[in-house]
């Protein structure tokens, strides 16, 4: 019998397809990342299957547990606490092993915070990339934000609310002030969107602190490129110059895209704006 991934709503409960539905009704059991949160959805729509835990910490055994009732012919959904499994989620050992023992996996698709904030955000949505939660680690973090220095796609992150602006000053620092969009509790009573550039998201946690469930929706530098190409036609070659380098560029490399952008050489800026070169 297959593995159903079946995703569940992030916070309405109206969300959910009537196909996951009937998949969890009809299931011999239920593997749940949380077993008492997925007890309270089964609950409200007075589904009776029983439950099995898995989640980041089962390790192998879990997951050879649940490949043996598998092999036994039995139906499995898998389900997360909120959206697709999977995503920012464990389960990829488990669908590895069924395809390795031809075990069929079908997939009951759900809602997604990741799209649901893209969509809501206002960015730039035909090319996006995911990075879920950055790490923790200080250096590692700078090496994943570092690769956005120069992505055009909108970029999407999953973050908790007592790092939220740690995070926003760490991406301000490398990738300057882009425009973005941060979306809390979606779906829910309290959702909220808030769109600017990523220093007005951090003024607006001046004086309150972020909670929620929270998605930060970066803009790509294509985005950027735009408004810049259209903004540097109206000003002079210093307030040109001030413009890149107040998006996180340095200034020998403001100073390229200035050239770039007039036609002109990096010389004929020197000697107008009195730089000494080195």
């Amino acid at each position: 019998m297959p593995l159903h991934i079946c995703g569940t709503p992030i916070g309405n409960l109206e969300d959910i397809s009537l196909r996951v539905l009937r998949l969890l009704k009809e299931a011999d059991v239920i593997a749940a990342e949380d077993t008492r949160h997925t007890l309270k959805l089964l609950n409200h729509f007075e589904i009776t299957t029983p439950l099995i835990s898995y989640h980041g910490h089962s390790g192998a055994g879990k997951a050879a547990k649940i490949l043996e009732l598998l092999k036994q012919r039995k139906t499995v959904a898998l389900v997360s606490d909120a959206g697709m499994p999977l995503i920012s989620d464990p389960g990829e050992e488990l669908i590895r092993a069924c395809i390795e023992y031809d075990i069929e996996v079908i997939a009951a698709p759900g809602p997604t915070a990741l799209v649901t904030a893209l969509v809501l955000s206002g960015l730039s949505s035909d090319r996006f990339i995911f990075e879920g939660f950055l790490p923790r680690d200080t250096k590692k973090r700078t090496e994943i934000l570092s690769l956005h220095i120069d992505e055009e796609r909108t970029a999407i992150f999953y973050e908790a609310p007592h790092h939220l602006k740690e995070t926003l000053h760490h991406m301000l620092d490398i990738l300057g002030d882009r425009q973005a969009a941060l979306a809390r509790e979606l779906t829910k009573k309290y959702e909220e969107i808030r769109r600017g550039s990523i220093s007005e998201l951090i003024a607006g946690f001046e004086s309150s602190e972020p909670k929620g469930e929270l998605v930060i929706v970066v803009s790509g530098v294509r985005d950027l490129k735009h408004k810049l190409e259209l903004a540097w036609q109206e000003l002079d070659l210093e307030a040109h110059m001030t413009l890149y380098i107040e998006q996180g560029m340095d200034k020998k490399t403001a100073m390229k895209a200035v050239a770039k952008d007039r036609g002109i050489s990096k010389s004929e800026i020197y000697k107008k704006l009195n730089y000494q070169q080195k």
